[in-house]
């Protein structure tokens, strides 16, 4: 009869208006559900679900059959972050409003710049539950956003500012209770892991340079490399990935380490194994080894054109390498052989040496160990043993009339290296007697260092990575070399080059050349006229200087040659603005200063040095240091007069020039206080 029910049936769940067929009676299995799980309970007869909702309840069910129950007790619905609720989740209509933001709801156009369609993406529940973590603005499901806007299934950092809310949200049951769930897994999964490398938005491309050294894009590309590094319930790769390099990064200890990644010692340490493992079968190679790149890459990419000018022959294809050993420290072994055999006297403490191989740029060719620390293994029987044992083919790789830039540790394999037609350019040795190398030696050694320096950066970029810079336990010595050669390919693959190619690098070579031919007139005039006598006569206090000339900092570096003695200059003049050295003029020569300086290495070591000048330019100068007689370049005990009188007291304030003297803080145990004779005090005399 007409009236006695509704003339519509909608779906209970969902509010859609059923079907003929649809309209069946929710059976004792269907009301239990919909009261458990939506807190609906079913007294109308007429009440009924959609063939949708019906079939949903069905697919629950079913999965609830197979699924395996959670230790934890959660829900498989409700995973930690990024994860979301299962598509097949029955989700309740929209029914509860609450006094928080929310943007419209558009399904035709972006929420966000209103551009239609229909080339937009809905925007992912992580995105959305993102943006109510930063912006305390609920963003509805089914809501769609341009795909510009979204990066790796999260919104970009310059959106999150410019999402709008324009009214209150109205969520359903599911929406809440699926919200309050997963805000408590994101307080769970913080609490449990301090440092977390698998969301990608926890930490900035800073936090990654800080723990582990490379750039955020560098990571993942280096994490595509662990080919046989598998996930654990424990870890994932990224976290096994982040772990090592965080290691080696700062340092720390394991035991430190499991406290922050909330890990036990012996899951860390089998990540850090695997990690070690994997880097070292695929990424090394391929980053480092003689076999990895040609000689014909590193003449024409690696090469400093300073270095070719200085040392290489016009129209020969030379490869120019600077080599030097880097020292590990490791802790005394309970073996006595092994304790005897690497033990340095030259440092005093055990230890294994690497062979580091490197470009004029800083580029790492290969490195090579680690090698023992007894005399049998200076660095001239390492280099001689890669060469004898053709350590990676380095016989075919390295060819005739190529150059090697060595220190003075290789004297001894000066001669074979030279049988083999490998040209070896070393520092100058000073003569028996002798307390000053010449002018010639000086300014031949100065070329050396003017390239030589790269491999000491090279190796100061390695003790960079704090674990290899530390005391290594002697369980660790079987890893020491993979460690030393994955740094060395992260460095070349993700790091710059120590040392770049300038354009006026050629005439700067040139110049040097040229200079390296001069003698020193200076150092002649000194011997001649006897300026270095103890005769006060001759000199007077300078009160102040007023035609030195005034300097730029491009002059200063072009009379260096360098920049490393001007950054000791200020350090250097500290004496002179204490008082304790005195810059003296010549009586008869007004343009010729006599300075002793004192040393930083001794105490009781002073270097005294001459400048001569004119108004327009310095003309010459000489130290008695062992280097300063050369002409290409100057000592720091020159520059840093040089740096004073031309450049510091014109720029800026020279109380100011100066550094910090921290003895005020720290007591000195030969400072005692003066005895007084107590016969000379009242208290002596004695009334009779």
């Amino acid at each position: 009869m007409p009236g006695d029910g509704p003339k519509n049936f909608p779906c209970l769940l969902c509010n859609k208006r059923t079907k003929p067929y649809e309209r069946r009676k929710i059976t004792k299995a269907e009301n239990r559900f919909l009261q458990k799980n939506f807190l609906i309970t079913v007294c109308d007869k007429h009440g009924t679900l959609c063939s949708k909702c019906r079939h949903k309840y069905y697919a629950s069910e079913k999965q609830k059959v197979h699924e395996v129950p959670k230790s934890n007790g959660e829900s498989d619905d409700y995973c930690p972050i990024p994860k979301c609720r299962k598509p097949n989740a029955v989700s309740s209509p929209p029914s509860v409003s609450l006094s928080i933001p929310s943007t419209p709801k558009s399904h035709a156009q972006c929420f966000l710049c209103k551009r239609a369609g229909p080339k937009l993406m809905v925007v992912p529940s992580n995105a959305r539950f993102n943006v109510f973590l930063n912006c305390e603005v609920i963003v509805p499901a089914g809501s769609r956003c341009c795909p510009n806007h979204l990066e790796d299934g999260d919104f970009k950092s310059d959106v999150l500012p410019r999402i709008k809310a324009t009214s209150e949200s109205f969520l359903s049951r599911t929406a809440i209770t699926d919200l309050i769930k997963r805000l408590r897994a994101t307080a769970q999964h913080n609490k449990n892991c301090r440092i977390d490398f698998d969301n990608s938005s926890n930490l900035t491309d800073n936090d990654y340079l800080t723990l582990t050294g490379i750039s955020r894009d560098a990571f993942d590309e280096l994490c595509e490399s662990l080919k046989d590094v598998r996930n654990t319930p424990v870890r994932s790769t990224r976290t096994s990935l982040g772990i090592f390099l965080f290691k080696m990064k700062s340092g720390l200890s394991n035991k430190v380490l499991s406290t922050i990644f909330n890990i036990s010692k012996s899951s860390l340490r089998r990540a850090i194994a695997s990690v070690r493992q994997s880097l070292t079968a695929s990424f090394v190679p391929q980053n480092l080894g003689l076999q990895h790149i040609s000689r014909e890459e590193v003449i024409e990419r690696h090469t400093r054109p300073l270095a070719q000018t200085l040392f290489g022959e016009t129209g020969n294809s030379q490869v120019i390498l600077v080599l030097d050993g880097t020292y590990i420290y490791i802790h005394k072994s309970n073996n006595f052989h092994f304790q005897r055999r690497s033990f340095s006297f030259h440092k005093g403490r055990p230890l294994v040496k690497a062979m580091v191989v490197v470009t004029t740029t800083g580029y790492y060719v290969t490195a090579v160990g680690p090698y023992l620390a007894d005399i049998k293994n200076n660095d001239a029987n390492i280099l001689t043993h890669m060469l004898k044992s053709n350590v990676e083919d380095i016989k075919h790789w390295v060819h005739e009339n190529d150059i090697f830039v060595v220190d003075r540790g290789f004297r001894d394999a000066i001669c074979f290296l030279e049988d083999l037609g490998i040209k070896a350019e070393i520092p100058s040795f000073m003569k028996q007697g002798s307390k000053q190398l010449s002018t010639e030696d000086a300014n031949a050694s100065r070329l050396i260092t003017k390239v030589r320096w790269v491999v000491e950066s090279a190796n100061a970029r390695i003790k960079r990575w704090k674990y290899l810079d530390k005391v290594l336990p002697t369980n660790q010595v079987p890893h020491i070399g993979d460690y030393i050669r994955i740094i060395c390919a992260i460095s070349n693959k993700f790091l710059p080059p120590l040392s770049s190619a300038h354009e006026d690098e050629v005439a700067m070579a040139a110049k040097m050349l040229h200079l390296s031919r001069q003698v020193n007139t200076l150092k002649e005039r000194v011997e001649r006229e006897n300026l270095n006598s103890r005769k006060t006569t001759m000199w007077t206090n300078a009160s102040s200087i007023q035609d030195f000339p005034q300097l730029s900092e491009e002059q200063l570096r072009e009379i260096t040659c360098g920049t490393y003695q001007l950054k000791l200059s200020r350090f250097y003049i500290q004496e002179h603005l204490e008082g304790n050295q005195d810059i003296l003029v010549h009586r008869e020569d007004p343009h010729l200063l006599k300075v002793k300086m004192q040393s930083r290495h001794v105490s009781s070591k002073s270097h005294v040095l001459w400048i001569s000048y004119n108004a327009a330019e310095v003309t010459a100068w000489y130290c008695l240091c062992k280097t300063g007689a050369r002409v290409v370049g100057v000592c720091a005990h020159v520059a840093s007069i040089l740096w004073y009188l031309g450049y510091a007291r014109y720029i800026q304030d020279t109380d100011n020039v100066g550094i910090k003297n921290w003895s005020a803080y720290v007591k000195d145990a030969a400072s005692l206080p003066e005895t007084i004779d107590t016969s000379d005090s009242d208290d002596s005399i004695i009334e009779e």
